[in-house]
């Protein structure tokens, strides 16, 4: 897949008008590389990698980042792009906290303390590690019934994640997604 082929197929989801594909161009890019094995592959080589270290996500990624972006922006894209690959099943509602509330209702009182315990270690995460966290929760996740992500706003919350005025908020929407049934 060329880097045209990558920035057309974006294009394309963004012009065609369904809601689904409206949103940010690294999500409509994932949303169609879904099915593409090949492409998941090269980006699951990202998960605990530096993106020196994957460079297979160049080529879908690079062609997507703005001019002027953040180191911790950069990061983000790559971090939710191997995610993704890891698990593509999503939605367009909830947090992460709704996702992992979702697991409890659907296991019971029998695993609620291990659940609550692995949030809690997710919400209190530095910076340095929510990549680490980010990668069990959504392999959790994905073990669980397969509970689907609301990838766009994951991907925003991490950016958010890694400015200290805006964590806080991340944090507490997060909170409030889990602990309010």
């Amino acid at each position: 897949m060329t880097e045209q082929t990558i920035l057309v197929a974006a294009d394309s989801l963004a012009d065609s008008g369904d809601a689904k594909a409206s949103g940010h161009p690294l999500i409509l890019l994932l949303g169609s590389l879904q099915e593409n094995r090949a492409a998941m592959a090269h980006l699951r080589r990202g998960l605990g990698q530096p993106r020196s270290m994957a460079p297979e996500m160049h080529r879908y990624l690079l062609p997507l980042l703005p001019e002027r972006i953040s180191r911790w922006d950069e990061q983000s894209y790559y971090l939710i792009a191997a995610l993704f690959a890891l698990h593509p099943k999503s939605t367009t509602t909830g947090n992460l906290g709704e996702h992992f509330a979702r697991t409890v209702a659907q296991a019971g009182d029998s695993g609620r303390e291990a659940v609550e315990r692995r949030f809690i270690a997710l919400l209190d995460a530095h910076p340095d590690d929510l990549a680490f966290h980010l990668r069990q929760a959504i392999g959790y996740l994905r073990a669980r019934e397969e509970t689907p992500v609301h990838w766009q706003r994951l991907l925003y919350d991490v950016m958010d994640w890694g400015r200290h005025d805006r964590r806080p908020e991340v944090q507490r929407r997060w909170a409030q997604g889990f602990w309010r049934r």
